[in-house]
């Protein structure tokens, strides 16, 4: 009897030892996912700061470019409408993470496109503000490419925490864990921060 009783404890604290593993293992992983892409919010939200800054640059300088510029600053409209924006609570919907990665993918192509039709005018280039901004830019598109790749990260260590023996069973039965989905490039290479020439002829 006390052999029998003695080895149902053991079970159950045995059993409770190994869940407990995913106690805290999970919600400082999921944690870690969070804070990560409130870096990549934040990357995205600096270069659409920058957009005005460049709306004023091409607009005083180069009529042509008005409508591509216009491409741009609705790209940003779009991009940085409040129901594309994810909470951390949206970083496990598929739909609403493609509709954000489409939204910043259009807004990258269509920044992209304005700088290659610029490339065309050297007076612009070689004005101060340009180099600046363009300067800017790269710091931007730089720290988004980072930012991302350490988002990917930490929703890979999470989605592998909540997946693997013990935490699976705390991610399970306590915390009801549902893995994030990682940020995707909408367009291959997209992921990958523009190389600017900003050297004036």
């Amino acid at each position: 009897m006390f052999s029998r009783l003695s080895r149902i404890v053991t079970i159950a604290v045995g059993s409770l030892a190994l869940a407990s593993c995913g106690i805290n293992s999970v919600p400082t992983a999921e944690e870690a996912a969070k804070a990560k892409w409130a870096d990549v919010e934040a990357a995205f939200q600096e270069r659409a700061n920058l957009i005005p800054n460049l709306q004023e640059i091409v607009m005083s300088s180069a009529e042509q470019e008005r409508e591509t510029l216009q491409g741009v600053i609705e790209a940003r409209a779009s991009a940085t409408r409040p129901e594309i924006q994810l909470s951390a609570d949206d970083l496990g919907d598929p739909a609403k993470m493609q509709a954000f990665q489409q939204a910043q993918g259009q807004l990258g192509s269509a920044l992209a496109r304005l700088m290659v039709s610029v490339e065309q005018y050297p007076e612009l280039r070689s004005q101060e503000n340009f180099g600046r901004f363009m300067t800017q830019l790269e710091g931007s598109e730089n720290r988004i490419r980072v930012a991302i790749r350490d988002y990917n990260e930490a929703v890979r260590q999470y989605n592998t925490t909540i997946r693997t023996f013990p935490d699976t069973i705390g991610a399970n039965i306590i915390h009801g864990a549902e893995p994030m989905e990682s940020y995707q490039a909408v367009t291959e290479g997209a992921e990958v921060a523009p190389e600017l020439d900003m050297r004036s002829e």
